[in-house]
């Protein structure tokens, strides 16, 4: 209670009631652009004869704050280009707005970039991770972005590769496609996360995610439930995928790609303007992928199509909408359940004496995961310090199909009892499940003095109602497959008719759930000195769950509602400005803990939401003329108010009861570098540590790490080289790949452990990058080797592939 206290004696001093204050000062504000029109990011402005200095954002936008009144001389520098002058006059409590067109086309402005040395890959700035227009050495959090230049430089065609090249993140499952949690698995800071979030909100899919209309994926680290709540991110952080947007010239490019394995990729991105003044743009992004398997059955068709309209409609009031639809048909992937409720006999893949290339499924046994996103933002200047945001997000994700899955149980020959990891024991049902989210988001987002301390705050109002319907068959035992034979007559009959056949006179699931969420927050970021920042934020949440209905009985259960105060603060001090930061963060987030059993009357059986706490300090840098970026950090993560299960004796006979006391430590270290210490050479490399243990929790697995970790040590690099003069300019190579460490995917006290190995596996490229046109070949997993993940299964990864890109631009 004193901490909440003094969160909101906080909130309350850096609050816009302080926003008619005056100073005497004044704001410049503006825009720099190319020549035809697109943003003119990581440009240097400055006033002359002052110390105000700033880089434009991503969107080419500046800000200069707490500028006396007067007449300055605006200088706008590009290294290797030369500067442009503007004269500007600050008023009194005015904001001064100027827009500066740089005498270069966007396609020149990389080419400068890449000569000088300039990231093409470190481009951090964003308005999502803060919900405000922050530059990354003024934010405390720490966040990793992957952008779509590195991405096409990797010849990337699927979102699981894109995330390689994240510190700290790692897959452990594929995309099941099942109802409900069919994307992939990833591990962050000890916990698994979906990618949930598009552009700040919900955004779902029960399938995969095409990178066709990625425009930067943004990993944010920690627990982040003070501004995004709980119901879609992790205690580890969150992914949200930043779309791409209109732009005011005609313009885009078509790609294909061909590679191993059946793969074939078209895309296409195209933009215009629809009107003279370009008040009215749109965007559409495109992709049709179909892709085999390096197993004996097993593919992936999928078709994708995005389109993104802007409108101007005045100065002060502008729309934006995307949506997103995606549909795909696929096999499930090869993902061997191991056995939880008995010892292992087998400890690591190779004990198995299995071989992976075989796919324990059929190319007729396949489920389609159709997806719509809709997104519409609505921007209207209330005045120069506030504006006001409305979002709005509709989701809708199916899974139809076939989902089958394979698990070693207790069974031996002839179908005796015995146990074993021989027999694989293969399973199917029949899916057809809908889920729809509709989010509402309403900000209020200001920049205003109160005397000489200037203050960022957004103020938001939630809603979010995500409801469900299942229309499922049962789990059906198809049979038993000895995976240690390769002519077990049993592999082949897994068909389509056989499973049609097993599923007949079953009985299934008919149900449907429902739970809405409302939420309010604020956040404050406090420039105390020009130096010193902080941030103080904090979210009261609301959850109710509409209970299980269940269409057969027309009965409903589980319904309850759940209250939690989320708060967050963070410093940062500037030891130089703009190019050297330290910083540190109290973060938290919480997850809903539904009631349980009440099993004896001195235990409840009503819960509190699980909190994790973080504290993290650390370093970034953006030093040597934006040539070299650099995050380093420490994280202590505790979770509290885990449920658990003990035994409880009364009158001679024992009772199971849930008590809420479990506690999980997750801690560690995180280096995420970007340079270009050579015009042409560019690094992006990262390392992690994470050490994760269940300090208080049942016996199966106190004091062990959980699963869901995944390997302790994660390293990721990727070194390129691109000739910047002379008869081979544009030609490059690129070299890189991954590490990640031995990953125990079993750990109880039970079964013991079952450890993946260690691997690195490396990648190589070979690019030309024209005006006109780009081309591309790359070798992924040069060293064929074989490694899985895993998450109480393995899953073999894809063996050396050549891929093959050409893309033209207009």
């Amino acid at each position: 209670m004193r901490l909440l206290q003094t969160l909101l004696l906080m909130l309350l001093a850096f609050s816009p009631c302080a926003l008619f204050a005056e100073d005497g000062n004044g704001v410049v504000k503006g825009t720099v652009k190319t020549t035809d029109g697109k943003a003119a990011a990581m440009v240097s402005v400055t006033l002359k004869n002052t110390k105000k200095s700033t880089i434009t954002d991503e969107n080419g936008a500046f800000l200069l704050n707490n500028v006396k009144p007067g007449t300055y001389t605006l200088q706008v520098t590009l290294l290797g280009h030369g500067a442009k002058e503007e004269t500007v006059i600050v008023s009194s409590d005015n904001t001064t707005e100027i827009n500066v067109t740089l005498q270069l086309s966007d396609i020149q402005l990389q080419e400068v970039e890449v000569a000088t040395g300039r990231s093409k890959f470190a481009k951090k700035e964003s308005d999502y991770v803060a919900r405000l227009p922050l530059k990354n050495l003024e934010n405390p959090q720490v966040y990793n972005v992957v952008s779509k230049e590195l991405l096409q430089e990797q010849v990337v065609t699927n979102f699981d590769d894109a995330l390689k090249n994240t510190p700290g993140v790692t897959k452990l499952w594929s995309s099941t496609g099942r109802p409900t949690d069919g994307a992939g698995y990833f591990s962050m800071r000890g916990f698994s996360v979906q990618p949930t979030m598009i552009n700040g909100i919900p955004g779902l899919t029960n399938g995969g995610i095409d990178p066709a209309n990625v425009e930067r994926i943004e990993s944010i680290k920690g627990p982040s439930g003070t501004l995004f709540g709980s119901s879609y991110i992790s205690f580890g952080g969150l992914l949200n995928i930043v779309t791409k947007k209109p732009y005011e010239t005609f313009g885009g490019e078509i790609s294909y790609t061909a590679g191993g394995f059946g793969l074939n990729r078209v895309t296409a991105d195209v933009n215009a303007p629809l009107n003279a003044d370009k008040t009215a743009l749109l965007r559409v992004n495109a992709a049709y992928h179909n892709e085999g398997s390096f197993q004996d059955a097993g593919f992936k068709k999928s078709f994708f199509f995005a389109p993104s309209f802007s409108y101007k409609a005045s100065d002060k009031l502008s729309f934006l909408v995307n949506a997103e639809f995606y549909n795909a048909e696929s096999t499930n992937a090869l993902m061997v359940f191991l056995n939880r409720y008995r010892p292992l006999i087998a400890k690591t893949p190779e004990q198995l004496h299995m071989d992976f290339d075989r796919s324990y499924t059929s190319n007729d046994l396949t489920h389609k995961t159709p997806t719509v996103n809709l997104y519409g933002q609505a921007n209207y200047k209330i005045s120069d310090k506030w504006t006001s945001q409305t979002v709005l997000s509709r989701s809708s994700r199916k899974s139809d199909g076939y989902y089958s899955y394979v698990m070693f149980l207790d069974m031996g020959p002839n179908g005796s009892p015995g146990p074993n990891d021989t027999l694989l024991s293969r399973f199917a049902y029949y899916q057809n499940s809908t889920t729809t989210t509709t989010d509402i988001q309403q900000n209020f987002i200001g920049d205003f003095n109160i005397g000489s301390l200037r203050n960022r705050v957004v103020f938001g109002l939630d809603f979010n109602d995500q409801s469900t319907v299942n229309n499922n068959s049962a789990y059906a035992l198809f049979d038993f497959v000895n995976v240690t034979r390769n002519d077990d007559p049993r592999y082949a009959q897994l068909t389509k008719a056989a499973v049609d056949a097993k599923l007949g006179g079953q009985g299934g699931t008919k149900d449907g759930n429902s739970a809405q969420v409302y939420s309010a927050y604020i956040s404050d970021v406090l420039n105390i000195t020009d130096a010193l920042s902080a941030m103080a934020s904090l979210r009261v949440d609301r959850f109710e769950s509409k209970g299980y209905t269940d269409f057969a009985t027309n009965t409903t259960s589980d319904k309850y509602g759940q209250t939690a105060v989320s708060p967050k603060f963070g410093l940062v001090y500037q030891i130089v400005k703009d190019q050297v930061s330290v910083f540190g963060n109290y973060m938290n987030g919480f997850s809903n803990t539904a009631p349980g059993v009440r099993v004896l009357p001195d235990y409840t059986n009503i819960f509190k939401p699980q909190q994790a706490n973080q504290w993290e300090g650390g370093v970034k840098l953006d030093v040597l003329n934006h040539k070299v970026a650099l995050t380093a950090s420490y994280y202590d993560l505790l979770v509290s108010n885990m449920t658990r299960q003990i035994t409880v004796e009364r009158e001679g006979t024992a009772y199971n009861v849930t008590i809420q006391d479990g506690k999980q430590k997750s801690k560690g270290v995180e280096f995420d570098l970007i340079a270009n210490p050579l015009p042409g050479l560019n690094i992006v490399a990262g390392y992690s540590y994470n050490d994760s243990k269940a300090l208080q929790i049942d016996a199966e697995y106190l004091n062990r790490r959980p699963v869901s970790a995944g390997p302790a040590n994660l390293a990721n690099a990727w070194i390129s080289y691109a000739f910047t003069k002379g008869a081979v300019k544009g030609l490059g190579l690129g070299f890189g790949g991954n590490y990640a460490s031995d990953n125990n995917v079993t750990n109880g006290l039970t079964t013991g452990l079952f450890t993946l190995p260690s691997y690195t596996i490396l990648n190589a490229s070979v690019f030309y990058n024209a005006k006109s046109y780009r081309l591309g070949v790359k070798l992924d997993n040069v060293s064929n080797k074989e490694y899985f993940s895993g998450w109480t299964t393995l899953e073999k990864q894809m063996p050396r592939r050549l891929s093959v890109n050409a893309t033209f631009r207009f």
